[in-house]
């Protein structure tokens, strides 16, 4: 049983939502981690992913949301890394990135409300951010992450995998059947691809706030 959890987030949120999730796992016993990643670059999140694995006793599982999901492909290859864990997540190849995995969505897939660029950062349209990001959560906490949206570089968009720690180490990956950010069926072909054991769950794109029983449930599989 591997004893130590790292949570990596996504784009637009910060660490602060993997509350629900850390607080099940501490209870049962894991030592949990936070990165709290500046979604600059995926290199610089990468440094901080390795930052913090660094710091522990020991193996990890180590847990990503969405964009989250490039930054554990690329710093899952860190020798401390034992297991990785998709959650409703881009899952790269060699060479891919989230602006190659969105580029060609297809026909009636929900796109993000993404804003055009400012200064080279992102930001979802606030009056959308509720119904594309975050629809089954309660109203007031959506707005609340829509009002704190944390600023999304490009180069965290355009930063490309070297080296997929799918391929090498296992995975597991917790499909959002009504994530209307990346479509299911995305999900399903990036986990497949990735040779993941996949789990579903209903849920929007913001499912690690929405169901965290699941979310942990699948990440003690992986610990075990």
């Amino acid at each position: 049983m591997i004893r130590n959890i790292v949570h990596v987030h996504g784009g637009f949120v910060d660490g602060s939502g993997w509350q629900a999730v850390h607080d099940l796992l501490v209870t049962d016993g894991f030592r949990v981690a936070v990165v709290q990643n500046p979604t600059l670059s995926l290199a610089g999140d990468v440094a901080t992913t390795h930052q913090v694995i660094d710091g522990l006793d020991g193996p990890c599982v180590l847990v990503g949301h969405s964009y989250g999901g490039v930054v554990i492909s690329e710093a899952g290859t860190h020798p401390n890394v034992a297991a990785l864990v998709y959650i409703a997540a881009f899952a790269p190849d060699k060479g891919e990135s989230v602006n190659t995995l969105i580029a060609d969505p297809p026909p009636g897939a929900p796109v993000p409300p993404i804003l055009p660029p400012v200064n080279g950062f992102l930001f979802l349209d606030r009056d959308k951010f509720a119904a594309s990001f975050a629809g089954d959560l309660p109203a007031d906490q959506a707005a609340f992450m829509a009002d704190s949206q944390v600023p999304w570089g490009l180069d965290a968009l355009g930063g490309t995998v070297t080296e997929p720690a799918w391929r090498a180490k296992p995975s597991w990956y917790l499909v959002a059947t009504d994530d209307r950010v990346i479509p299911p069926p995305a999900q399903h072909a990036m986990a497949q691809r990735a040779g993941a054991t996949i789990a579903e769950t209903p849920g929007s794109h913001s499912v690690y706030l929405s169901q965290p029983a699941a979310v942990a449930d699948l990440i003690r599989q992986a610990a075990s």
